[in-house]
């Protein structure tokens, strides 16, 4: 059964970092691709960074690059975003995804960033 349980959301300053994690079971991360995607208050949910199985990454969006960094740990089956001098306007839920046939999402995260 796949599961994707994020966790390190929380209220950070404006210029903070943070940490999320997304610990993967059920399928092995290093093997398909995983996304965090978010989603703001009145707003679609949007794709942030991508990594795929052979550990290429992407990152959308002019308002991310440069700041966010995917990445994963394969011997704990863990996907991570790093997120660096955070804006106000990054907050939102933060999902994960992973792609087995179908779309898998986790239950999110809420990051918000005020001072």
């Amino acid at each position: 059964q796949v599961q994707l349980v994020e966790s390190g959301g929380g209220l950070v300053q404006p210029g903070g970092s943070l940490r999320l994690s997304c610990a993967a079971s059920g399928f092995i991360v290093s093997t398909f691709p995983v996304s965090w995607y978010r989603q703001a208050p009145e707003k679609e949910r949007e794709l942030v960074a991508g990594i795929f199985a052979n550990g290429e990454t992407r990152n959308d969006g002019d308002s991310v690059k440069g700041r966010f960094t995917i990445s994963r740990d394969n011997a704990k089956n863990t996907v991570y975003l790093q997120m660096n001098s955070l804006k106000p306007e990054d907050t939102a839920v933060y999902y994960c995804n992973a792609v087995i046939g179908r779309r898998y999402w986790g239950q999110g995260t809420q990051v918000t960033v005020s001072s």
